[in-house]
């Protein structure tokens, strides 16, 4: 079966590093400069080519990757019915799409930049009759979850889509804060590497966060000093207000 992404930006990138070891994969895009360097950086392993040239969709298995607000100018060099089209544009809905490209089965998708390590959480929802391929596509980048409606999806895209940004700012935080109480940058960076790396067995292997919470803090230990500066500073609302203001701005 053969991929045919529709933009070659970061998230494409990431996607075409996972996807390329099960299927075969054309890329199109705007620039022949950027797509000869995605194809060389891939040993030469797909096959690239200008958007601008048109695309005969029929048939083909689409993946949308190209930034929002682009949508409209690049549906028109789609030409023909594809067999199925797969979005990964946040905020743009499963009538917005139908309406701007046609083919057989429409779905959203919400990969993650883990993609690239086949360790995505990738969200969809869209025509349930083609569930099962779209989600055996995107399971070669890691897991699947399947959603039963756009809203639950654009609420999800908080977790799954923004949420590695927000940990990336609590795994600098945990870093900058070993720093400045002494320990050397570069063994700060491998201890919280070495953190993350060991959280996920935990919390898979439990069934609340809470529980991995209270097997660590002990009564009036150093775990329970360190819970009650973060209680203080309400990092709780906070992560929770940042995932209520990304689901808005998909609304936008």
């Amino acid at each position: 079966m053969k991929l045919s992404f529709i933009g070659n930006g970061a998230m494409a990138k990431a996607m075409i590093r996972g996807a390329l070891k099960k299927y075969e994969i054309e890329v199109y895009g705007r620039d022949k400069s950027k797509l000869d360097a995605l194809n060389l950086e891939f040993n030469k392993a797909l096959h690239v080519k200008l958007l601008s040239d048109g695309v005969d969709t029929t048939g083909k298995c689409l993946i949308l990757c190209v930034k929002p607000h682009a949508l409209k100018p690049v549906s028109k060099f789609l030409n023909g019915t594809a067999d199925a089209l797969i979005s990964v544009l946040a905020g743009i809905s499963l009538q917005t799409l139908t309406q701007t490209i046609s083919a057989r089965h429409t779905v959203r998708a919400m990969p993650n930049l883990a993609a690239a390590h086949q360790a995505s959480m990738t969200t969809l929802t869209g025509d349930s009759s083609f569930k099962q391929e779209a989600q055996e596509i995107l399971q070669s980048i890691g897991q699947t979850l399947w959603l039963d409606s756009e809203k639950e999806l654009d609420i999800a895209t908080g977790i799954n889509g923004c949420a590695p940004a927000f940990l990336a700012i609590v795994a600098e935080a945990l870093a900058d804060g070993a720093v400045r109480d002494g320990l050397k940058r570069k063994d700060a960076y491998e201890l919280t590497k070495g953190l993350f790396n060991g959280f996920a067995p935990l919390l898979n292997a439990s069934d609340h966060p809470a529980h991995i919470k209270d097997g660590v803090m002990s009564p009036g230990g150093v775990t329970a000093a360190g819970i009650e500066a973060l209680e203080s500073h309400n990092v709780r609302h906070a992560f929770i207000d940042a995932l209520h203001k990304a689901y808005k701005k998909t609304l936008k």
